[in-house]
């Protein structure tokens, strides 16, 4: 085998090992220190909600909308 094969396992291993340790390596920092936790999640907004609109008119609106409606159709 060649040393150039080697060294790309080598490479590989070392990749691997940065890609497993590295989230673990995160968890561990905020689990086990719930202060970080808190700061990181109370410095974002995860949920943003638009202003809240008009609401809609209710079923018993409508039938009173409609009646009159019905009214002004019948004056004429």
């Amino acid at each position: 085998m060649s040393s150039l094969g080697t060294s790309k396992g080598i490479l590989e291993i070392a990749k691997f090992a940065v890609y497993v340790t590295v989230p673990i390596g995160l968890m561990y920092f905020f689990a086990s220190n719930t202060k970080n936790l808190q700061k990181v999640m109370g410095n974002r907004q995860y949920v943003v909600y638009p202003p809240e609109g008009p609401r809609p008119p209710s079923p018993e609106e409508l039938r009173e909308m409609a009646r009159e409606i019905a009214r002004q159709r019948e004056q004429r």
